[in-house]
């Protein structure tokens, strides 16, 4: 049975057609990864079917009675909410069924006379409650909070916790309230690996249908059957996870361009005969009218054609070079037996391991295990209290962080590079072309950049900057999968020494061969992958 159905839906923003006369379904049980470049209007197409903007044209219809459930933004509560009572407010029909079912249960006490009707009255409600899952109410609060790690926040105000954890928050209220079409836009934000691979196991039980956007290739995989591509503005259907989509479009596009080629040489052939035949009837003494009426014919056919679209073998992508003009020596960093903690909160004791000219590291582990505390003692931003963090000889280091000039509002794009990178204004504006910020858009204020957009201009100063030590703290967060992948083929090309931490598996799989797993204050080392790793450490 088909839950949503988009007709010939149009969008425009700011005057620019976003996509035009969009048609798709979504049937029940249907998980579904809607992809596409930022910009392209995955989040618009969510907007439009939750009923938080409206279609320019054409209708959206969702199945009469069916619940939709979308996390546009963090919604705001009253300072003494707790997280729990935010997360019941999922269960809002049940707590007021509960509450009559408690009157009843007093009633019935008193009033022996009425005891009979009573207690129909109570064994009805008693029948819907349970249908409702009023009895799982708890187990299933339980269960949402511990896989996305947030059972430990249950009893703080929900006003006093970070965004990220706010945004974790809101996804499980999302959850718990079960809906038959459930809108997921990037759900994988804010989640550890431990998380992520729970909330692969929930969306594959899931009962409702599901239209996720995501940049994450790997949850991809693991989770939808069939993916949505938006490109220019234009749907294509793939059957599949996004591996299958990957491959599948690569040979769409050849056998499309095989077909565009072999028209083009069709037209050009009909173009000649028909000059060739104009000729021929100019030439004969009276001009010949049947040559003049089958130049005429296949002209007609010639219009009449369905012309074949010009594949895009290849889309506009970020263009990085990272070269390392001077090399480290071979120690890189050393930490010896380092111990840190906050607020008597122990994160780690006597930790100890040292990173070599070469080595690509990704350091892996659940939220608050102390990832970025190590980034930041290796650049000199937190002190240890106890042991000693070793920068080698002659290192130059890199450092992207997740949070991108976060505390920037004021200037342009333009002056923020060349904070970094000494060059004439010609020259910054020939470097920023290469990641995409063409004309006017070198000179937009820095408080009105996107996060991808942040993300593209520290790539761009990283670039151009004299390193040989990268540091990466969640690189991938706000690019899109094209911009994924260049940054991945560049990490693969660069000659020096590489640490990362991210929660990107498609990354770690890809570029680096040492992994660094910090769990319970304890670090483990693998030889191999994030797939490697994860195998062996559940030995």
């Amino acid at each position: 049975m088909i839950i949503c159905a988009v007709h010939d839906v149009s969008k425009t923003l700011g005057g620019n057609m976003i996509f035009e006369k969009l048609r798709f379904e979504v049937k029940d049980g249907e998980r579904i990864g809607l992809v596409g470049t930022n910009g392209s209007g995955k989040t618009t197409i969510l907007k439009l079917i939750s009923g938080i903007e409206s279609c320019d044209e054409g209708k959206i219809h969702i199945k009469k009675e069916a619940k939709v459930g979308y996390l546009e933004q963090i919604p705001t509560y009253v300072e003494e909410d707790t997280v729990r009572d935010v997360l019941c407010g999922a269960f809002k029909e049940i707590n007021e069924l509960n509450k009559i079912m408690r009157s009843i249960e007093e009633k019935m006490e008193t009033d022996v006379h009425n005891l009979e009707k009573l207690l129909k009255q109570y064994g009805d409600m008693q029948e819907v409650f349970t249908k409702l899952g009023g009895y799982e109410m708890e187990a299933d609060l339980m269960k949402i909070c511990n896989g996305l790690g947030i059972t430990s926040l249950l009893d703080q105000p929900f006003s006093k916790c970070s965004g990220g954890e706010q945004t974790k928050i809101g996804l499980g209220l999302i959850l718990l309230k079960k809906p038959e079409l459930l809108l997921l836009d990037e759900p994988t934000n804010h989640l550890d690996i431990q998380a992520l691979q729970w909330l692969e196991s929930f969306m594959k039980t899931y009962q409702g249908s599901v239209i996720i956007v995501s940049h994450d290739r790997y949850f991809l995989d693991e989770v939808v059957m069939k993916i949505i591509e938006i490109e220019d503005g234009e749907l294509h259907l793939y059957h599949g996870n996004y591996s299958y989509f990957v491959d599948e479009k690569e040979k769409r596009l050849l056998n499309q361009f095989a077909a565009f080629q072999e028209q083009q040489k069709k037209i050009k052939k009909m173009k000649e005969t028909i000059k060739q035949l104009r000729e021929w009837a100019n030439r004969a003494n009276p001009p010949n009218a049947k040559l003049y009426k089958r130049a005429k014919n296949m002209e007609r056919a010639l219009e009449r054609m369905e012309k074949i679209k010009k594949p895009k073998l290849e889309n506009t992508k970020m263009k990085f070079d990272l070269q390392m003009k001077e090399r480290s020596g071979k120690d890189v960093v050393k930490i010896e037996n380092v111990t840190k903690g906050f607020n008597e909160n122990i994160l780690f004791k006597e930790l100890s391991f040292s990173v070599r000219y070469q080595d690509r590291i990704a350091l892996i582990g659940n939220n608050g295990s102390g990832k970025s505390t190590l980034l930041k003692m290796i650049l000199d931003e937190i002190m240890p209290d106890e042991g000693s963090v070793q920068i080698g000889r002659n290192v130059r280091i890199g450092y992207l962080s997740q949070h991108v000039f976060k505390n920037q509002h004021e200037g342009r794009l333009i002056d923020l590079f060349r904070e970094q990178v000494h060059v004439t204004e010609a020259e910054a504006r020939h470097i920023l072309a290469k990641f995409m910020f063409y004309g006017y858009s070198v000179f937009k204020k820095v408080s009105q950049l996107s996060g991808g957009e942040r993300m593209r201009v520290r790539l761009a100063q990283l670039m151009n900057q004299n390193m040989n030590l990268i540091i990466l703290d969640e690189p991938t967060n706000h690019l899109d999968i094209d911009s994924r992948e260049v940054l991945e083929e560049t990490l693969e090309q660069f000659e020096g020494t590489i640490l990362c931490v991210s929660h990107d598996r498609y990354l770690l799989n890809r570029c680096f061969d040492q992994t660094y797993w910090l769990e319970n204050g304890k670090i483990f080392k693998y030889i191999g992958n994030y797939d490697t790793a994860k195998q062996k450490h559940q030995l």
